[in-house]
């Protein structure tokens, strides 16, 4: 790595030329509403001492631009001001084309402020907009979208830290979340992901096409159902309109090549491609897996006419995880996970086109896309496959989705009403084969070919007033699939919303949403079925989950640089899918990978989540970026056999975030995240069934004593991260270099110790009937936690 880095450095360097190249920001101003364009405008860089003024034709020139980070300002006589995301300026040219809300009417008696921490009407609360700054820059993330978001109020990770990208919000489990890029629906973001979750280890969205994410925790918008935590609505970077750019980075898993720019004078285009050696960090550290993956990333754009415009994108991965039997033999923790960790191996793309038609007053969007995932995961006790008795696990299944979107936004005066419908087409294919042990051994096999038609409709009306000091949504939407009675009827999920802001000052808000919510159960628990090739689940009146959510809360805003925010949420669940093996809901589960939901579910697991955020996020004029955030969070679901609420997996109470970085000069940036959580309660095992011969080798892990579900709890968990980035620019050509390092203070975190087999059968067992013999078991003890540098390289030119 070291001399790649010299090399790279090296051809570079010969080519400078004297003094620094500077850019323009070029582009042109043109009305939301009718595409005219907008003479006179005023632009200028936020907190800077650049401006122009727009032309006769919209067009407009901001020059002699350093390279870096910036967000522009837009005011206009009869349009509101507006405040760009953040963009980054590299190796050329910056094209921004801006376009401009209408005023109702002229605002007389009050001063609005255009502020770049922008609010939604249909969702005043619960949305944090995360820009280029935090997702390039975040200490300890790598430029992982999944990673940067635990700087957030509300976002807990697995315990330690570990090695996945697992997303629990607001006390919720890791299936409860939904994915979009540029308005088609995405299964899930990561490599290795979980089948019936949402988390794996490394994220698939490559940064470089990321322009901002909208991160939804509560108060979802009506087109974006079938979701009960989060919801990530990810905007993509259009390609380059003036010239083609090529970019190489070499990442903290991955070496990535991308490139842009336009075809013809219409069309713009974004691809990358990467390829991992994550496996080569791994086996540095002896770990007992080693993931391998490909990815690669389109968006193709065109712009037809000023109303007509065309998205083409598509995202598709495989992934292979392999086991290291060349760990360390003295690990016993490694020599563990060894034992019982699977060989995973997926395929997943996702393809899909977004049509926009815009008039005077109304926009029509349609979206077509189709995802598909290939998910094998299989398992030999002792990882002997010489042996087919000892194949302990075979799943192959094949989860296929087409969408079809329609949406209609129209602004009427003072009020933006929205209207859509949607159809999904879904189907499961599973031929499973499963050893698994109850009160006895059994083998678990299936065969699985589901189709399922899904579809929604939704509406809303947003309401805005003349001063903009008042605002209030009303939304609707109802779902429906034809897997049995319960659900195909659209009366049953029918979800309202509401959510109001009123500003009190120029500078002081309050925020509320209230909703009701629906999400269907992963397919992976609709196509489960038993030894008689039923479907249990539709059998067992399986429905949609619901939970009722309240929140409301207060922003102090400072200037346009800073927010203060504070939160109360409530999240109620009902009709949660309650596991029949161990009367656990299967939202306290799926943060291991393989495979979760495919067993017998009855809807009846009720619960709740609860607690306060406060938020701080400064934007210090375009060098300092501050997010400093503390939740207190309860989250709870009733044990069905006394109705009592107990702690779920994700009751860690207390989160704590401090996280910034600061812009030097030369081009130089610095920084920091730490991180609190809270202990996370845990279970302890099952020592007389973990022991049992038939109960092992089913699995090669313990069972847990579900009879004191999470009666215990973890330590508090830290980490301290921090990054260095250092940028070169030279004649249309960057060069970076950034260092990373996770857990700098290496800190350990104490997981619960593992009840393990020793492979030796009790003496006093031998005896025995094969049903009743017993291993010699021990405890071993499991800590996480190291220091992990990365060393970045990224040129683009």
């Amino acid at each position: 790595m070291k001399r790649i880095a010299f090399l790279l450095f090296f051809s570079l360097s010969i080519i400078v030329t004297n003094g620094q190249q500077r850019f323009r920001i070029k582009g042109t101003i043109t009305s939301a509403q009718n595409g005219d364009q907008i003479a006179f405008a005023d632009i200028s860089i936020l907190n800077g001492n650049r401006s122009a003024t727009s032309d006769t034709a919209g067009h407009y020139s901001l020059i002699n631009i350093d390279p870096g980070i910036y967000r522009v300002q837009v005011d206009a006589m009869n349009y509101e001001s507006w405040i760009s995301p953040e963009f980054r300026i590299t190796a050329s040219d910056y094209i921004l084309n801006i376009s401009l809300n209408e005023k109702n009417n002229t605002i007389q008696g009050i001063t609005v402020y255009a502020s770049p921490f922008r609010k939604k009407v249909e969702s005043p609360v619960s949305l944090r907009t995360i820009g280029i700054q935090e997702i390039e820059k975040s200490p300890g993330a790598n430029r992982d979208i999944s990673r940067v978001v635990n700087s957030f109020p509300g976002v807990a990770s697995t315990a330690g830290g570990g090695y996945r990208n697992d997303l629990l919000v607001r006390g919720g489990g890791p299936a409860e979340n939904r994915f979009y890029l540029d308005g088609i629906e995405i299964p899930n973001i990561n490599h290795f992901s979980t089948q019936g979750a949402s988390g794996g280890p490394i994220g698939i969205i490559d940064a470089d096409f990321i322009r901002e994410v909208d991160f939804y925790t509560g108060a979802f918008p009506v087109n974006r159902g079938n979701a009960l935590s989060s919801v990530l609505d990810f905007r993509l970077q259009d390609g380059n309109s003036d010239r083609n750019t090529i970019k190489a980075t070499v990442g903290a898993s991955e070496i990535a090549l991308g490139a842009n720019g336009p075809i013809g004078n219409k069309t713009t285009y974004q691809i990358s491609a990467r390829q991992s050696y994550l496996q080569l960090l791994f086996r540095t550290l002896k770990m007992s897996f080693l993931p391998t993956f490909t990815d690669a990333q389109f968006k193709v754009k065109t712009r037809f006419t000023q109303n007509h415009e065309l998205i083409v994108l598509g995202l598709g991965a495989i992934d292979n995880m392999k086991l290291n039997f060349n760990t360390d033999p003295n690990d016993e923790t490694k020599q563990y996970i060894l034992q019982y960790l699977p060989r995973i191996r997926q395929n997943s793309y996702t393809l899909g086109a977004v049509y926009k038609h815009y008039t005077a007053h109304h926009t029509q969007t349609f979206v077509v896309s189709q995802s598909f995932t290939e998910n094998k995961n299989t398992k030999y006790r002792n990882n002997d496959e010489s042996d087919k008795e000892n194949l302990m696990l075979d799943y192959q299944s094949n989860e296929k989705e087409t969408h079809l979107r329609f949406e209609n936004n129209s602004r009427l005066g003072n009020v933006t009403v929205i209207t859509g419908a949607n159809a999904d087409w879904g189907a499961l294919f599973t031929n499973n084969y499963q050893k698994y042990f109850l009160d006895t051994l059994q083998t678990r096999i299936y065969k699985t070919d589901l189709s399922l038609f899904r579809w929604g409709v939704f509406a809303s009306a947003a309401y805005r007033s003349n001063n903009e000091r008042f605002s209030a949504s009303l939304g609707i939407r109802t779902d429906a699939v034809n897997y049995n009675p319960q659900m195909e009827n659209p009366l049953h999920q029918v979800s309202p919303r509401l959510s109001f802001s009123w500003q009190l000052t120029p500078v002081w808000s309050i925020n509320g949403s209230i909703g009701r919510f629906y999400q269907l159960p992963a397919y992976t628990t609709l196509g489960y079925k038993d030894g008689s090739g039923q479907y249990v689940n539709r059998r067992n009146s399986t429905r949609y989950f619901r939970s009722d959510q309240l929140v409301v809360g207060s922003e102090y805003q400072f200037g346009t640089l800073a927010r203060l925010s504070v939160e109360y949420f409530y999240k109620k669940y009902i009709n949660g899918p309650l596991s029949l093996n161990d009367s656990i809901p299967l939202s306290c589960k799926g943060t291991d990978y393989g495979v979760t939901g495919n067993e017998a579910i009855v809807s009846t697991a009720d619960g709740r989540a609860y607690g306060f955020e406060i938020l701080l996020r400064w934007i210090g004029r375009g060098r300092f970026n501050l997010i400093a955030s503390y939740t207190f969070v309860r989250s709870e679901f009733k044990n069905p056999k006394n109705n009592k609420f107990i702690p779920t997996a994700w009751d860690n109470r207390h989160l704590f975030t401090l996280s910034g970085t600061y812009r030097l000069p030369r081009h130089w940036d610095i920084g920091l995240k730490l991180r609190a959580m809270g202990g996370t309660p845990y279970t302890p095992y099952d020592e007389n069934k973990s022991s049992l011969v038939e109960a092992w080798n089913a699995q090669s892990r313990p069972y847990y004593d579900y009879s004191r579900y999470n009666l215990y709890r973890l330590h508090m968990f830290h980490q301290l991260d921090i990054r260095i980035d250092k940028s070169y620019y030279f004649k249309g050509i960057m060069l970076g270099f950034y260092l990373d390092i996770q857990n700098i203070l290496n800190a350990k975190y104490s997981n619960p110790d593992v009840y393990v087999s020793t492979g030796k059968i009790d003496p006093s067992t031998m005896a025995l009937p094969a049903n009743e013999q017993r291993y010699i078991m021990k405890y071993i003890k499991q800590k996480s936690g190291t220091i992990l540098p990365t060393l970045g390289i990224t040129v683009e030119f």
